[in-house]
């Protein structure tokens, strides 16, 4: 995908933005882009120094960090962008949107393929870690702040520490893009309340059980 294709893809995405000339002059996501496909081409040269030299420089300019050995489809929209990360293994599928602070991170146990593989249409809410040589599959979404340990299926969404598939196939599944994160449910709260239910049932038991 060009440059421009790349900006139209942002404009379509961001009811924010107001034109394709504020998108190529104001947006991170969209410079981040253009250091990674510099630094991209020089890495496949094996001009290694070179690539990680211009992605570095990236990361200043921008705040985000791409390393030049990551695979990365078309149309990534990469929203406000500030701290995301994606590591050197890292693959990205087509259509792909990322918030800022996202880490597609290694675990620093694994070796050769460390980090995660992103398919088509997957969203990444903002805050999400995605952590190891994990799979997230197609029209996957991972609800801001979650940590992802585990590959996910397709079309799905991911919520919690760590993730667990909170909807799949059997209810309505939204397109990625659509993602709204105040109906992701929470997890740990689901949690909390359930073992404190239980152990009013057990108190309740004990209870009984002394005044016999």
């Amino acid at each position: 995908m060009s440059l421009l294709s790349d900006a139209k893809n942002i404009r379509s995405k961001d009811p924010a933005a107001r034109s394709l000339m504020e998108v190529m002059l104001l947006y991170p996501g969209f410079h981040a882009l253009l250091f990674y496909k510099a630094s991209h081409f020089l890495y496949r040269k094996k001009r290694f120094f070179l690539a990680r030299m211009v992605s570095q420089w990236g990361r200043g300019f921008t705040g985000i960090e791409i390393h030049p050995g990551a695979t990365i489809g078309s149309g990534l929209f990469i929203d406000h962008g500030l701290g995301v990360v994606i590591g050197e293994t890292a693959e990205i599928g087509n259509n792909c949107t990322i918030y800022h602070q996202v880490t597609l991170g290694g675990t620093g146990k694994d070796h050769g393929k460390r980090h995660p593989t992103l398919g088509d249409n997957v969203l990444v809410g903002a805050g999400a870690k995605v952590l190891g040589p994990v799979t997230i599959g197609n029209n996957t979404r991972i609800a801001a702040g979650s940590v992802v340990l585990q590959s996910l299926p397709c079309n799905c969404t991911a919520a919690g520490i760590p993730a667990c598939v909170v909807r799949r196939d059997g209810e309505k599944v939204r397109p990625s893009d659509d993602l709204i994160q105040q109906n992701i449910p929470d997890i740990v709260h689901s949690e909390l309340c359930d073992l404190e239910r239980r152990v009013a049932i057990l108190e309740c038991s004990q209870k009984q059980n002394n005044s016999k």
